[in-house]
């Protein structure tokens, strides 16, 4: 990162012709951009128009742990932060929220109100559909055939492994306890069902964090997942081709993920 492009960035913010003037410490500029790194805030010193004005540009440690462990975890706080500094009476005022580039551009995203994804077109029906055909007329051999290839594309991207400990952990307790997981659809079930009781769903909750501590020592079985392997995330074309969509919760967890997440839809249908 030089201080000229500190300067564009801080050019399109303010709208104003900036000169950055010094950089370093919080209490001292004389350190320069040597000092910087992720998760020490910077204090940049400099003119807009004329006006000399000051900022710090903070950032967030790229190690993992604490929930910290992908960008994206990083880039919700951030993102956050800046939604709600300025709501709160006698707060810090955040300026904007940014982002580095793999150049180390500095880029304004402090205007955004909801994030896209713009991605490729695909064909294809989803694998749902085959699911609905077989509870009807039975399993053909094209059935058992797809079949098969999805178990083997599990199998060459599970054998991706990774040794990162943390990140084992983390999916074995996103699992249990995720807005998107166990607990988060616990909690979306509404009070009056006539199924299953509150007590009920209290037991199968408590059994899960019981889980958690039995399965969260089994880091050698981190590997590469979908993360969100199921029959509507599945499209095939002629034959056995196909393409997944929509991966989810992280790019490394537990391989019986992926295989319970798919192979229980065939119970159902």
């Amino acid at each position: 990162m030089k201080q000229d492009d500190i300067a564009d960035y801080l050019s399109q913010v303010y709208k104003r012709k900036v000169t950055v003037t010094g950089t370093g410490k919080l209490g001292e500029t004389d350190e320069g951009l040597k000092e910087f790194g992720y998760g020490k805030p910077l204090l940049i010193r400099f003119s807009a128009d004329g006006e000399d004005k000051t900022a710090v540009l903070s950032s967030m440690r790229t190690e993992g742990g604490f929930g910290h462990d992908h960008f994206s975890d990083r880039a919700q706080i951030l993102i956050w932060q800046h939604s709600t500094f300025n709501k709160l009476p006698e707060h810090v005022k955040s300026i904007d929220v940014g982002y580095f580039t793999r150049d180390g551009k500095l880029k304004s995203a402090g205007g955004a109100e909801e994030y896209f994804l713009l991605m490729e077109e695909v064909d294809g029906t989803e694998y749902f559909y085959d699911l609905e055909e077989i509870s009807k007329s039975g399993a053909t051999d094209l059935d058992l055939g797809r079949s098969k290839e999805l178990a083997d594309y599990l199998t060459v991207i599970h054998a991706n492994r990774s040794d990162d400990q943390e990140l084992y952990m983390r999916r074995i307790r996103d699992t249990v306890g995720h807005g998107e997981c166990i607990m988060g659809l616990m909690d979306s079930y509404p009070d009056d069902l006539d199924f299953i009781t509150d007590k009920e769903l209290n037991e199968i909750e408590r059994i899960c964090v019981d889980w958690r501590w039995k399965l969260k020592s089994g880091t050698d079985r981190l590997c590469m997942v979908h993360g969100d392997f199921h029959p509507w995330n599945v499209m095939f074309r002629e034959g056995t081709d196909f393409t997944v969509l929509d991966r989810s919760r992280g790019e490394w967890g537990e391989a019986a993920d992926d295989v319970s997440c798919m192979t229980i839809n065939y119970l159902f249908y």
